[in-house]
């Protein structure tokens, strides 16, 4: 009796062993042109309580930020933890690996650790990998999931808003979700030993607003709040508005002139209905995962690409290195989320974090070269901060802009081919949190600009013409 009841214990104590070793999945969701207009960000007007409750699991991030506010580049960044100018995307037709041949994405490095990694939707820009179908062809065990777009109604439609009474499977979204769904009920099935890295990537609310009818009308357009400030800036570089081009090129806005009232309230209504429409699929994941009985084991991401103006400064679009561009939503919760439920920070995080972080926590080394930090710290709790500022890039008149934002500040360096520094914005959020001042001028502020303008090029690694190596492929 003795010995078997020293053997059962040698068991038990082997089962929690490997349980504690085994490395935790990934569920990793990705939302296109998603900003913060979440109600675990503390927007009132948003109806989001699946992301909400995902929120409630593990910590909200308020400063993440993208860093190019465009898809392509802030895709590639991400998923190689590579500054644009070092992976080589800057814009939405350059293939990442004709660029930069020898580059490891981040789910190349999981599969190449053990992990089976598989994924569906929009992960990349298609423009900036070798297709659509692939989506990368290195970067997944398996062929990657792609939607049949003769399946999915309205995927052709041009008008910047449609709120069709449809199903939520009936548009690419609803369908991107349910083979998330079965993908996660497929590997539950298989009951393996090999743990899993699932990439979810969402369309909306990119435009056009296209979302079922019954998301519009949980909104009352009349009630939408506009813009608290549509004017320009004082002190303007000339380096940051624009007049909304994407916005314009969609059938149903206006072309030219100021946008009215009544199209500005179209359009958030269409944000808004596109917003809760992903909730809802999101909703769909998780609660799949949960009855799998998968949470536990999995450490989710949800992270927005790049934010969206909504009318700030009269702006319609991403396409700028002001906050309503670069800021983007970023929820994490570890691997049993403990110590880290309903947490809020507003320590500065890059996109390119996300990387090393998971990393870390799957117990896989960390490559070298690359420019994100791990934030596992963190949520340790052995620091509060991994770095004093998140770094935004872009490239607007010839100039390569390059924007550091703190918890107070943003710092806007713009510098022309040659390296000259051409422009500079600098915003005090503690006193102006919409951006109506320029004021990199102010001599009061000139120790806090020679600081930041310091402390950037300290973490660029990469950044070619901010660390003066101008004649190379940023030129």
């Amino acid at each position: 009796m003795r010995v078997s009841n020293v053997l059962l214990w040698c068991l038990l104590l082997f089962a929690i062993s490997a349980a504690e070793s085994r490395q935790p999945n990934i569920l990793f969701i990705a939302v296109d042109d998603l900003k913060p207009t979440l109600g675990c960000y503390g927007d009132t007007t948003a109806q989001t309580p699946e992301i909400d409750r995902l929120a409630s699991r593990g910590t909200v991030f308020t400063n993440a930020q993208c860093q190019w506010p465009v898809c392509g580049p802030s895709r590639a960044s991400l998923m190689t933890s590579l500054y644009p100018e070092a992976v080589g995307v800057m814009d939405l037709k350059t293939d990442m690996r004709n660029k930069n041949p020898d580059v490891v994405s981040l789910t190349q490095h999981f599969k190449d650790n053990g992990y089976l990694t598989l994924g569906t939707g929009k992960i990349y820009d298609p423009r900036c990998v070798d297709s659509k179908t692939a989506m990368d062809r290195p970067s997944w065990s398996q062929p990657f999931h792609h939607q049949n777009l003769r399946e999915v109604k309205y995927n052709d439609v041009k008008k910047v808003v449609l709120a069709p009474d449809v199903k939520d499977a009936d548009l690419m979204d609803g369908q991107i979700a349910r083979k998330g769904v079965r993908l996660l009920q497929e590997l539950a099935a298989a009951d393996g030993e090999q743990p899993f890295f699932l990439a979810v990537g969402f369309k909306k609310p990119h435009l056009p607003f296209i979302a079922p009818k019954k998301y519009w009308d949980l909104y009352q357009r009349a009630e939408l709040p506009l813009a608290a400030h549509a004017g320009g800036i004082e002190n303007d570089s000339g380096y940051l508005l624009h007049d909304s081009p994407e916005y314009r090129g969609y059938d149903g806005s206006p072309k030219t002139g100021p946008i009215s009232e009544a199209y500005q309230r179209e359009a958030l209504h269409g944000y808004y209905a596109c917003t809760s429409f992903i909730d809802a699929q999101v909703g769909l994941l998780i609660g799949e995962l949960d009855r799998l009985g998968l949470a536990d084991d999995t450490a989710i991401v949800l992270w927005g690409d790049h934010g969206f103006h909504l009318g700030d400064h009269s702006m319609w679009g991403k396409h700028s290195a002001l906050e309503q561009a670069a800021r983007v939503p970023l929820i994490m919760v570890p691997p049993g989320g403990a110590d880290v439920k309903g947490k809020t920070s507003p320590t500065p995080i890059e996109l390119v974090d996300i990387y090393p972080t998971l990393c870390e926590w799957a117990g896989i080394e960390v490559p070298e070269g690359i420019a994100g930090r791990s934030f596992v710290p963190f949520f340790d709790g052995d620091q509060t901060a991994i770095r004093e500022g998140a770094l935004t890039v872009f490239k607007k008149k010839g100039s390569m802009g390059y924007s550091f934002r703190t918890e107070r500040y943003r710092y806007n360096e713009w510098l022309n081919k040659f390296g000259k520094t051409v422009a500079t914005d600098l915003f005090d959020y503690q006193i102006d949190p919409l951006e109506t001042t320029n004021r990199a001028a102010d001599p009061e502020y000139a120790e806090v600009i020679a600081r930041l303008s310091q402390s950037m090029r300290e973490q660029g690694v990469g950044c070619e013409r901010l660390l003066g190596e101008v004649n190379c492929k940023s030129k």
